[in-house]
């Protein structure tokens, strides 16, 4: 009876969840047909308009694969279980078209929901606004608050208003990993722990409540050199002393007293913005220069979503003719196996470079890389074909994104060239492996595991204790891989092993730094890579082409579909435009965006020797 019940249940919820899926796709469908035939004209740029830049989520080099029905029902209704991320190059792409479009006049800085980004993605945002303020056109900062990622942006413009009570939130860099060892023994599980190197601290998290001073030191260097320059860059935009920024809370206080605790007072009082003015204010201000729209009731505009519709084709075409530069991106963490888009997986981020590589019209590649590295298995098949594609004479730049460390640098090491951000986060190099084993934790339920062998290799298992002999063996592996991390990059970069480890050790570095150390060749952006890459080929005419992972023919029909302006437009729901609400939601959303990230990584320690080239603590908040 029992077995007959939850065969039944399971059948209920099954046959509820099918229901469900079914009519939202039917409502899709119904939309679908509705917005295409639409009489609605296509999205129109009136002569004067402002571009507001709206950027909405996380800046990315690459997103994250989601499938297309997921994310439309999401987006219908204003749900996702992803955070929304927005590629830097279509930004860069819609402020660069910008500047030339005649029917542009001015653009509104509108940052309230983007949310954390690297410095280096900052500055190449940042050096497109330069390019746009010199074709001597306005631009205006406005919102309710600013983070310190947004205000960097912020201060690129020639006008920076706040709500009068809004706030600012420049407060500098820090670093904060999670640390689980009081965790791990509540639990009973056996952390084994093999690293060598001084400052490798990947492992800290799983056998520390704190961080050791090693590393403590280490990333108070590289977090002040990020900091020095952040602060460096805003002065000069600001034209204030690099002393205005409050370091400590004494000096903010007594600032804050002076404005009688008034935030936009004080972010006024003290230079960093230029007006404190309400949205009706903002909202006349710009009606007064750009004139009023359609309707009559704002300003006129055109969303950056909207500009990119009109710039960018929905399905990208390839000129057979014209030889090429290939730009393949490896962000996230490196994992054995395949991976969708936004992640590494040693084996599918492999086959893009092959791919390039058995491409006649591929004469140079651009390894773009965001990774803070993971299995040093994966890394060393993505460093494979690296190496064939310069012997089928295919010269290889790597260029280093926010992070390029542990198995990020692994992978780069092999390059023609190493190119970097002079904010970018490389080195750590150095590994570690992590065995947990659980059999403490299921005694404590009443459970064990017992049996005979043939062997004595044969039989491990994490449901039983760790064979010392075997933990030797694993730190012998760990040992000898470092040993072949100090000899890759040695041979890489002209070094001898000794003076690679006297900077390895699993040491993170800023990119200013490494390039002193010749851990790298040049500093410069993507587009920086791009050019050396053709020059390496001897190349003066030639087109650029991303090498992605192919949709399956399902995938790109939905995404065709659904990508259309008008049903987008009829799909959308109102979002939630109260500033202290989506203030508050984007705040507890980080706060779980970063649990999720802390214990989804986990999964991510699949290399089967169990040996690992990853930098945990890269991620700054």
């Amino acid at each position: 009876m029992i077995k007959k019940f939850f065969i039944g249940l399971w059948d209920t919820l099954n046959f509820s969840r099918r229901l469900i899926v079914n009519f939202l796709f039917l409502f899709i469908v119904i939309a679908v047909v509705i917005a295409l035939g639409s009489d609605e004209d296509d999205i129109i740029i009136e002569p004067g308009s402002a571009l507001v830049l709206n950027i909405s989520g996380f800046i990315v080099e690459q997103k994250k694969y989601v499938d297309p029905f997921e994310a439309a029902v999401s987006d219908s209704m204003g749900k996702s279980d992803e955070p929304p991320e927005i590629l830097l190059d279509d930004i860069i792409n819609v402020i660069d078209s910008a500047a030339k479009d005649e029917r542009i006049k001015i653009m509104v800085l509108d940052l309230r929901n983007m949310r954390n980004a690297h410095l280096n993605k900052l500055k190449e945002v940042s050096d497109a606004l330069n390019r746009f303020k010199a074709t001597e056109k306005q631009i205006i900062a406005t919102g309710d608050y600013y983070s310190q990622a947004q205000y960097y942006l912020a201060a690129h413009a020639d006008e920076v208003t706040m709500h009068p009570y809004g706030w600012m939130g420049v407060e500098g860099y820090a670093m904060y990993p999670m640390y689980f060892k009081d965790a791990i023994e509540k639990l009973s599980v056996t952390q084994h722990i093999f690293r060598v190197g001084t400052y490798k601290s990947a492992v800290e998290p799983f056998i520390r409540n704190n961080m050791s001073e090693p590393a403590k030191s280490s990333a108070q260097a590289w977090l002040g050199a990020l900091w020095s320059e952040y602060k460096t860059d805003i002065a000069t935009l600001r034209g204030f002393d690099v002393q205005n920024f409050d370091e400590k809370m004494d000096d903010f206080l007594a600032k804050f007293k002076t404005a009688n605790g008034d935030s936009g007072q004080y972010a006024l009082d003290n230079g960093w913005v230029d007006s404190l003015k309400t949205k009706e204010e903002v909202r006349q201000q710009l009606i007064a220069l750009v004139g009023k729209d359609i309707k009559g009731k704002s300003f006129k505009r055109i969303s950056l979503t909207n500009y990119l519709t009109t710039i960018k084709p929905p399905t990208s075409f390839v000129n057979p003719l014209t030889d090429k530069v290939a730009v393949v991106v490896a962000k996230g963490n490196i994992v054995d196996g395949k991976r969708k888009a936004g992640q590494i997986g040693g084996d599918s981020t492999a086959a893009l470079l092959r791919k390039a590589r058995l491409d006649e019209k591929v004469k140079a590649v651009v390894l773009r890389i965001d990774s803070g590295g993971g299995s040093m298995f994966a890394s060393e098949v993505i460093r494979a074909e690296v190496l064939a594609l310069k012997d089928a004479g295919k010269p290889v730049i790597a260029s280093m994104s926010s992070v390029a460390a542990s198995g990020g640098y692994w992978i780069a090491s092999a390059a023609n060239e190493i190119w970097a951000a002079p904010s970018t986060i490389t080195g750590s190099i150095g590994i570690f492996g992590t065995v947990m084993t659980f059999d403490k934790s299921l005694a404590k339920l009443g459970v064990y595991s017992d049996g005979v062998s043939t062997t004595e290799m044969a039989g491990f298992s994490p449901m039983r204790e760790l064979n010392p002999q075997l933990g030797e063996m694993i730190q012998m592996s760990i040992e000898r891989g470092y040993e072949r991390f100090l000899t890759i990059v040695a041979k890489a970069r002209g070094l001898s092993i000794e003076e690679v480890d006297a900077i390895a050790q699993g040491r993170v570095w800023i990119a200013r730094k490494a390039k002193e150390l010749g851990l790298i060749d040049k500093l410069g952006n993507k587009q920086d890579a791009i050019e050396a890459a053709a020059k390496l080929a001897s190349l003066k005419h030639y087109d650029v082409i991303t090498v992605e992972q192919d949709l399956s023919t399902k995938d790109k029909f939905i995404q065709e579909l659904l990508s259309n302006a008008h049903v987008q437009s009829f799909l959308n729901i109102e979002q939630n435009n109260d500033v202290f609400e989506a203030g508050l939601q984007s705040q507890i959303s980080s706060v779980f965006y970063k649990l999720q990230s802390e214990f989804s990584s986990l999964k991510d320690y699949n290399d089967p020797n169990a040996v690992y080239a990853r930098c945990l603590v890269c991620n700054i908040y």
